[in-house]
């Protein structure tokens, strides 16, 4: 049995909020850290039957790199969905939810810019 470890390093300001996230693994070829604006780390406790998670972002995430993120998680955990339970109904809603947040937020965002 091998142990693998993650690193995440969150650099706080005087207040506390976010200015860098860095993340390294021991199971990657990658050897320096690797920068992130943002994170959604989820954890299910099997016991309780709830949903543990950390959801941080740097005070510098535009909101529509937070939309593309959002955008790109929702299309990933579908995949994952899909990959665990084979079911491509609900597979495909959870895509077309996706596609459908991210329609929504570049139509609030033109008509935004417009006014």
């Amino acid at each position: 049995m091998s142990l693998s470890t993650i690193i995440i390093d969150v650099h706080t300001d005087e207040n506390r909020v976010p200015d860098a996230i860095a993340w390294n693994a021991t199971d990657t070829t990658i050897e320096n850290a690797q920068k992130a604006k943002a994170m959604l780390l989820s954890f299910w406790d099997g016991a309780e039957k709830t949903a543990m998670r950390i959801d941080l972002w740097t005070k510098d995430m535009m909101v529509d790199e937070m939309a593309d993120f959002f955008y790109q998680t929702f299309m990933t955990m579908a995949e994952t969905y899909h990959r665990a339970t084979q079911d491509p109904g609900l597979t495909s809603d959870m895509k077309q939810f996706a596609k459908d947040f991210y329609n929504k937020f570049r139509e609030q965002q033109l008509k935004n810019n417009k006014a």
